[in-house]
């Protein structure tokens, strides 16, 4: 019996910002995932590099990770994952996107990506779920999860539904039929890893900002292994 395959579409290796426990930002998702399912199989493409996946399976899922880019660049690599993004739409195969790979899969499809004016969004954030999917695996109504971004969507695609809202964030991720599922949120970031970057590589970002992130850290758990389990079942994986 064929095993799950979970293809990463890699949009960026943090170089310089993971610590030294950490080997490759890939392994940040394959260690959430086996943490629900040991069987799982992945591969990793590493789009920055215009490697993409070009045998599209619709038994598998297809992750677009976080990245320091913006949806909204001109980048080569970029213009080409969003086509590659409405390609593997039209054809209903299994897309999740994460952070960035929100952000992307909104702009391919219709939606639109801007510059947050609200500043950094960063720490534990809880939203209220939206979505009647959701409510088995999220019975409080509530999903808390790590995030680190500067854009966030403004639009979603036309045939999108918003699965969370925030006050911060209005659109925290989104579906479309059962084929398509985002997050604004890092479900594969560990708490150790955001305090990480709050401490070491957030010199330019302001005092009170990391000072509450780290309060909400210290308040919060975060949900990202629920949200795993979420995606697996979501897509029929497990």
């Amino acid at each position: 019996m064929k095993r799950p395959k979970i293809n990463i579409l890699l949009c960026d290796t943090f170089p310089g910002l993971l610590p030294p426990e950490i080997p490759s930002y890939a392994s940040m998702f394959r260690e959430m995932f086996r943490a629900v399912d040991g069987s799982l199989e992945f591969e990793v493409f590493p789009v920055m590099a215009g490697v993409l996946p070009k045998e599209l399976k619709k038994d598998e899922l297809y992750l677009i990770s976080g990245s320091n880019s913006s949806a909204y660049d001109s980048d080569s690599w970029i213009l080409e994952l969003m086509q590659w993004v409405r390609d593997a739409a039209s054809l209903h195969i299994k897309l999740a996107g994460i952070c960035f790979g929100h952000q992307v899969i909104a702009q391919a499809l219709g939606g639109e990506v801007k510059r947050y004016a609200g500043g950094w969004g960063i720490g534990i954030r809880e939203s209220v779920i939206t979505d009647e999917i959701m409510h088995s695996y999220f019975p409080n109504n509530r999903l808390r999860l790590l995030y680190n971004h500067h854009d966030h969507v403004t639009v979603l695609p036309s045939d999108a539904i918003a699965i969370a809202h925030s006050d911060f964030c209005w659109y925290e991720g989104f579906r479309i039929d059962h084929h398509i599922l985002t997050f604004q949120g890092h479900p594969e970031f560990t708490s150790e890893y955001e305090l990480h970057l709050i401490r070491n590589h957030a010199q330019e970002e302001d005092e009170h900002v990391k000072s509450e992130a780290e309060k909400s850290i210290k308040h919060w758990n975060h949900q990202g292994h629920a949200v795993a389990q979420f995606i697996l079942h979501f897509f029929n994986l497990i």
